[in-house]
């Protein structure tokens, strides 16, 4: 009788348990009402004194071993139910991966760059800290010049002959003394002004500068051209040109565009017009080709620029520039559905 516990003891040790179900059966098996454990101590009265000693502890044994089992059978899985329930499957990322979004300015740019790239236009960069020539005076704004009071200058202290550029004119001013004509290159990138900020100015924009040469270029081509790049971007096919004032253009011109007066907004955009300006052009001066190295005589061009946070403004309908520099995730995440 006492080596048949002993080899319900040593089943007991071996014995392995998947789930709860099998838990319940084991312990019904052993420690149950109708159990082996209770039919062991219903044969104690049978047993002859001389062996109630020994069986007695073996039965004690048995029930120590099998209540012991039970208890660390049950441990044991209710520590992987919890390992599962909180790490679940081990191959999938911790957390959720987050959607990115470009910026409003990146998502313009991107879309500028990809208009003039389809009519032939290559991208061309330069340096932000620039120096008087390639910023000024190669573009037919020399020393003293009056209209350069019309760009706010950020000079570096230490040296006046180095500053922040003011526009994007100084990488085509690098580019066209580097290439030689045919040119056909636009130039973005950020520019610096010594300006108040408000919700119309920044001391800090984007810029996308378009230059143009080669023999025989005129105006009309680039009246064709803006006129191409207004329809691809706004979806407007009307525009007019005015004329105005720029050092390194002559003639000189302001390009609007017929925005349309079907919404408050319209109106309130336009000032009641209509009308809405978005870039400034014109026809290269030969001084500017000149300083570059190219003979005004033979070949001709046309220049363009534009501010990026203006488009985007009108594009997405914002009305405060410095939302594009506050970093504000409410804003931004508007612009995850963008390319």
């Amino acid at each position: 009788m006492v080596d048949k516990i002993k080899e319900h003891i040593s089943e007991i040790e071996a014995f392995q348990a998947r789930n709860m179900e099998e838990i319940e059966s084991f312990r019904i098996k052993y420690l149950g009402k109708k159990g082996i454990l209770n039919q062991y101590f219903a044969e104690f009265k049978n047993v002859s004194n001389d062996q109630k000693k020994d069986f007695g502890q073996a039965v004690n044994t048995l029930k120590n071993a099998a209540q012991d089992k039970v208890t660390a059978l049950k441990e044991q899985l209710e520590s992987t139910q919890e390992e599962k329930g909180i790490y679940g499957d081990l191959s999938r990322p911790g957390e959720p991966v987050e959607i990115g979004a470009r910026h409003p300015i990146s998502i313009v740019k991107n879309q500028i760059i990809e208009i003039f790239s389809n009519i032939g236009f290559n991208v061309s960069e330069g340096p932000e800290i620039e120096d008087d020539w390639h910023n000024f005076t190669a573009l037919n704004l020399p020393e003293y010049h009056p209209a350069r009071d019309m760009q706010d200058t950020f000079f570096i202290q230490t040296n006046p002959d180095v500053l922040l550029r003011t526009h994007t004119s100084s990488v085509q001013v690098r580019y066209m003394e580097e290439n030689k004509p045919p040119i056909r290159t636009i130039s973005p990138g950020r520019v610096f002004r010594n300006e108040a900020i408000s919700a119309r100015s920044h001391c800090i924009f984007h810029q996308v500068e378009g230059l143009y040469i080669d023999k025989t270029v005129s105006f009309a081509d680039l009246k064709q051209t803006l006129l191409y790049f207004t329809k691809q971007l706004f979806g407007k096919s009307k525009i007019r040109l005015r004329p105005s004032y720029f050092p390194f253009t002559e003639p000189s011109a302001e390009v609007d565009i017929y925005w349309g007066l079907e919404t408050e907004t319209d109106y309130r955009i336009t000032k009641g017009t209509g009308w809405l300006e978005i870039m400034g052009c014109g026809m290269v001066d030969p001084n500017v080709l000149q300083n570059c190295n190219i003979d005004p005589a033979e070949y001709s061009g046309f220049a363009f620029g534009m501010g990026i946070e203006r488009i985007a403004m009108l594009l997405y309908q914002i009305g405060d520039i410095r939302m594009f520099y506050e970093n504000d995730l409410r804003f931004l995440e508007q612009f995850k559905s963008s390319i």
